[in-house]
């Protein structure tokens, strides 16, 4: 079968506003498919905002979104796995409940128990399967959050702060498991202000205030800093400083 074409996200001048807060500023972002795609930049730059853009929960006020393909709809969503910056979970239920709860909403129906458990391993929770989501850390709802996101297998993955609370050897496995989708033709957003997750991205977008200020791989980004040895967050000013 034909890889699909275009790109898997297209924003061309999205504007967003929370009342005289302009969080999106003419916004234009392209993300190819079957890459791993960070969106950098402190807090307030813009980057939840355009994910809630890209899943559906808020329209822009101007310009276009389109997602694999089509403009943001309950039919598309069906096809993105999205972890919110909180985890949407279901306290009263189990860590196995609220997974399954996720396959059935997405209409996992052949295997469904079988992919359950498999990315309850994944995410290091299967021997706390059985247990109320009111017992887990923060850590351990930022894990089954994700598990919830994979569960259906997307063609796109939207992640805000998705290793937020892990430590760094279960960190070190979920960007196995990224690589590993990616490889495989998924496509995966990262919306990230830790400097070791824009690392290991394919490509970031350095965002600020609104806007798209720089682009490129960490490699190539660090290399526009202008110095030997210049770390991601030197690139960032850098761009910071030209705008």
């Amino acid at each position: 079968m034909a890889a699909p074409a275009g790109p898997a996200v297209a924003v061309e001048g999205a504007e967003f506003s929370y009342g005289a807060i302009r969080a999106l500023d003419g916004l234009s972002l392209t993300v190819p498919r079957g890459v791993s795609f960070g969106l950098l930049g402190p807090n307030g730059a813009g980057k939840t905002t355009l994910i809630r853009l890209l899943v559906g929960l808020l329209r822009p006020r101007r310009g276009t979104v389109r997602v694999l393909g089509e403009p943001p709809s309950p039919r598309v969503a069906g096809r993105i796995g999205y972890m919110p910056q909180l985890p949407a979970l279901y306290g009263e239920l189990s860590v196995a409940h609220n997974v399954d709860f996720f396959a059935r909403m997405y209409g996992l129906k052949a295997g469904r128990h079988e992919r359950v458990a498999e990315v309850l391993r994944l995410v290091g929770l299967w021997e706390r399967r059985g247990d109320s989501v009111l017992h887990l850390s923060g850590g351990m709802r930022q894990r089954l959050s994700l598990a919830c996101a994979l569960v259906h297998q997307p063609p796109l993955l939207i992640l805000d702060e998705p290793t937020v609370g892990l430590d760094p050897e279960l960190r070190a496995t979920f960007w196995e498991h990224f690589q590993q989708l990616t490889a495989g033709g998924t496509t995966i957003i990262i919306s990230s202000h830790t400097m070791d997750d824009a690392a290991h991205c394919g490509e970031l977008a350095f965002l600020r205030a609104g806007r798209v200020i720089a682009r490129g791989s960490p490699t190539q980004l660090r290399q526009a800093a202008g110095r030997e040895g210049a770390s991601l967050e030197d690139a960032f000013l850098h761009f910071v400083r030209q705008g």
